[in-house]
């Protein structure tokens, strides 16, 4: 049975393994594409809605416990659309 979690971007819940994941760096976030990191980490779609939500969003994120900047924020959702566009 995989375990199921809830993407940070859109709210809705779904299989770990359909979505990227990424942690907390000190005060940045990074993708963690082998799910093996340790330390806080987030879920997220990989849709471009899904993606554009993190990025413009305020406020804290739950699953970090950490309120990280709208340019972080961004810095990620970029990463993690590259990362999707390479796959293809």
């Amino acid at each position: 049975m995989t375990p199921i979690r809830t993407c940070v971007g859109c709210g809705e819940r779904a299989p770990k393994d359909e979505l990227q994941r990424f942690v907390r760096r000190s005060e940045s976030l990074q993708l963690d594409p082998r799910r093996q990191a340790t330390g806080r980490g987030g879920y997220l779609h990989p849709r471009p809605d899904c993606l554009r939500r993190f990025g413009r969003a305020k406020g804290p994120v739950r699953a970090l416990r950490w309120t990280p900047g709208v340019g972080e924020r961004m810095r990620l959702a970029a990463a993690a659309e590259r990362t999707i566009a390479e796959a293809r």
